[in-house]
């Protein structure tokens, strides 16, 4: 049986580079702290302007548009407390010259940003920050900031970090190149995540929460085609979320170690 904590009177601030990386990378995680009690604060950088949409958009509307709109809706299906937008400009794939555009987040100055969102957690009393491993999961610029910026955050405020990695060696078996992340990582000629000794926690979620996470996945339909998320196959790719902990164990941690409970998951 999954933890359940009580976890009223704690914060976490979740920081991801795009839209729907908080669903696809910690949709579990945040569903399961916000029935816990928890407020959950959601941060993200950039509005995914380089995302192409895969389905028409309205008169007027933009892709960024879109996507926050999406993004609001996988919020409130994951529970979030409150969502807040950092205004930068998605810097594109490893060598895409859009990078170096003046709003780019792979531009930003990490040590700015990390300050304002360090002001957000003190000001929401966040104990817990959630940010990109230093890898950025797969090596795309906007990961790599997070992390730079969610890293310099917590040693601010002194929060316990958890870095958002995938554990490779289980997705090779269990997924085999189901998982969102090997397109990602392939069209960015990438290698991603880190094998399974390198990784602290791994969370996992009841098949509520898994229904929750890809109702959340599939809310970002602009770039996510639910075909690619067959409910079948869904929870060998995406019933467990994968954390590195900097610091000494704090909140995910006491929603238990999901390499405990595999066959509940992936059976």
């Amino acid at each position: 049986m999954l933890n359940a904590p009580d976890l009223r009177g704690q914060t976490v601030l979740a920081l991801h580079a795009h839209p729907d990386d908080e669903a696809i990378f910690t949709g579990i995680t945040l569903c399961r702290l916000a029935d816990a009690g928890a407020r959950v604060v959601l941060v993200v950088a950039t509005g995914g302007e380089l995302g192409e949409s895969r389905v028409p958009l309205g008169p007027g509307e933009t892709v960024t548009r879109r996507r926050v709109a999406e993004l609001e809706r996988s919020a409130a299906l994951l529970g979030v407390s409150r969502l807040v937008l950092l205004g930068h400009r998605d810097s594109g794939l490893p060598g895409w010259p859009s990078a170096s555009h003046a709003r780019a987040l792979a531009a930003a100055d990490p040590l700015a940003l990390a300050g304002r969102v360090a002001e957000l957690a003190a000001a929401e009393g966040a104990g817990t920050l959630i940010y990109d491993d230093e890898q950025g999961i797969y090596g795309h610029p906007d990961h790599r900031a997070a992390h730079h910026i969610g890293a310099i955050a917590a040693e601010l405020t002194g929060a316990t970090g958890y870095r958002i990695t995938v554990d490779r060696e289980h997705l090779h078996v269990s997924a085999r190149g189901a998982h969102l992340v090997h397109g990602a990582a392939g069209a960015a000629d990438v290698a991603f995540g880190r094998v399974t000794a390198e990784i602290t926690l791994a969370v996992a979620g009841g098949p509520e929460h898994l229904e929750r996470k890809r109702a959340a996945i599939t809310a970002h339909a602009s770039q996510v085609d639910p075909e690619q998320l067959p409910a079948d196959e869904f929870a060998a790719a995406y019933g467990y979320e994968w954390f590195v902990r900097a610091g000494a164990p704090g909140v995910l941690d006491l929603l238990g170690n999901a390499h405990l409970l595999a066959g509940a998951v992936v059976a």
